[in-house]
């Protein structure tokens, strides 16, 4: 029996710069959902490697009405937005969503995703409303932020900005956020607080703004990434790239290999990075990790189909490899 035409699903954009916050904001947001509806969440990374859908998804599948789909491997539009396409029409395929989340890389660029589910074959098939961005107000003093095009168009096109990490923060932050977005974004955006990324599921609701302005990145900041991969052995494989100023370097290892938990644990511990992110099939379980400059979380997976690593850093450090190698079980 053929399935009734998909319609104006409701679509929200979640966005923000890197260790904001945008995957604990979704899983969040997830666990609100009505439990007569499903969701779908499209999740970009900026990594070949592709760890995020496993820490969206969590504990829950799609008998849960969930359905998650990465595109790997940078911006989502890239390659005049084929992989978006591709992997969006997929997920609709298979989900037939009442709600559609849309998780750009942290170095993405929003404004091309717009322009994306703006395009004729998705007129009818989705309701693009309010788009989120995350931020981290303590970082509005850190000129790496203030300065980076896709920090400041991820401002410029959101309809809420949500402060989040409140708790770490205080008046002055708060009040510097407050001046950042009347600077930078549209006259209607609006500015929000919360702690651990606790979105209120009514702030999706409504259509985007049309004050939002058509922001253009900078094309020589908005380069596509050089990419690599090698295979290191016949379980496991090693991809790096580099863009926007900042090198990714990623490990895929098949479930066969497991690792041991306490060495792990130091390993990922001690990491200096700017962003990291991994899933593992450890002796004592499968775990999802999440670190950022606020330090190291962890959160019990149900199962993974193999073990995936991702580091995010300005400088890579070359003895990650072996002392990664050292974690696996013998």
């Amino acid at each position: 029996m053929a399935h009734p035409q998909l319609n104006t699903i409701p679509t929200n954009i979640i966005t923000g710069f890197l260790g904001v916050g945008k995957t604990t904001a979704i899983r969040h947001l997830l666990s609100q959902k009505p439990d007569d509806e499903r969701w779908a969440v499209l999740v970009n990374e900026f990594g070949e490697i592709g760890v995020d859908g496993a820490l969206v998804q969590g504990t829950r599948t799609e008998e849960d009405g969930i359905y998650v789909r990465e595109v790997p491997g940078g911006c989502m539009c890239c390659t005049a937005g084929l992989p978006m396409q591709i992997a969006l029409n997929q997920l609709l395929t298979r989900a037939r969503p009442h709600r559609l989340l849309i998780e750009p890389t942290g170095l993405g660029h929003p404004a091309e995703v717009l322009q994306s589910l703006s395009a004729e074959h998705y007129r009818n098939v989705l309701s693009v409303q309010k788009t989120i961005t995350l931020v981290d107000a303590r970082k509005l003093t850190d000129p790496r932020y203030t300065s980076h095009d896709t920090f400041n168009q991820q401002i410029a096109v959101a309809d809420l900005v949500v402060g989040n990490k409140q708790d770490l923060y205080g008046d002055e932050d708060r009040a510097r956020l407050a001046a950042y977005v009347a600077s930078n974004g549209s006259p209607e955006t609006r500015v929000e607080y919360v702690t651990h990324g606790a979105i209120a599921p009514q702030w999706l609701e409504g259509p985007a703004s049309p004050a939002t302005p058509a922001y253009r990145p900078d094309p020589v900041v908005a380069g596509q990434a050089s990419k690599n991969g090698l295979l290191l052995n016949s379980g496991s494989t090693r991809t790096s790239s580099e863009t926007e100023g900042y090198q990714s370097i990623g490990w895929r290892f098949d479930a066969g290999q497991v690792f041991d938990y306490g060495k792990l644990l130091a390993f990922l511990t001690g990491l200096e990075a700017e962003r990291m992110k991994a899933a593992f099939i450890t002796d004592q379980g499968v775990f999802g990790y999440n670190l950022t400059r606020d330090g190291l979380t962890e959160i019990e997976l149900d199962d993974v189909a193999e073990s995936r690593f991702e580091i995010i850093a300005t400088t890579l450090d070359t003895r990650w490899e072996a002392q990664l190698q050292a974690c696996l079980r013998t």
